[in-house]
C-alpha cells in the first residue's frame, strides 16, 4: 500500500479545522401548557418530543420533512409521531406553544 504523500494528513486536518460546523443552536423556551402535557404524557413519548426539539433547534434542516408552517394562525407545526408540536421561530428563541394529538392540537 502506498502512503500518502508527506504533509498530506496536515493539510486535511487544516482544511476540517477551517470548514468546521458553526452551530447556532437556538434557546428553548416552554410554555406553561406545553409542560403540562409534557408531563402527563407516558415518560418515552415526552423523550421523543424534546428530543426531537432540540434536534430543531439545532439544526432546522434536519427536520425539513416533519416542520411546516400554520395556516390561519402564526407559528409552525413539528410532528412526532401522533403528537404535533405548535412552536414560535421568532429570533433567537424557540417558543413551543403547544404540544397534542393529531386531531386535536390545531382548535
Amino acid at each position: 500500500m502506498r502512503s500518502p504523500p508527506t504533509g498530506w494528513f496536515n493539510v486535511a486536518l487544516d482544511y476540517i479545522v477551517a470548514v468546521g460546523y458553526t452551530a447556532s443552536v437556538k434557546r428553548i423556551a416552554y410554555t406553561r401548557s406545553a409542560l403540562r402535557v409534557l408531563r402527563r404524557m407516558p415518560a418515552n413519548t415526552a423523550k421523543l418530543i424534546v428530543s426531537k426539539v432540540e434536534q430543531y433547534a439545532a439544526d432546522p434542516g434536519s427536520l425539513a420533512n416533519n416542520v411546516t408552517a400554520l395556516k390561519g394562525r402564526a407559528g409552525i407545526r413539528l410532528r412526532v409521531g401522533d403528537w404535533r408540536v405548535i412552536m414560535d421561530e421568532s429570533g433567537a428563541v424557540l417558543a413551543v406553544l403547544d404540544i397534542g394529538p393529531r386531531g386535536g392540537i390545531y382548535e
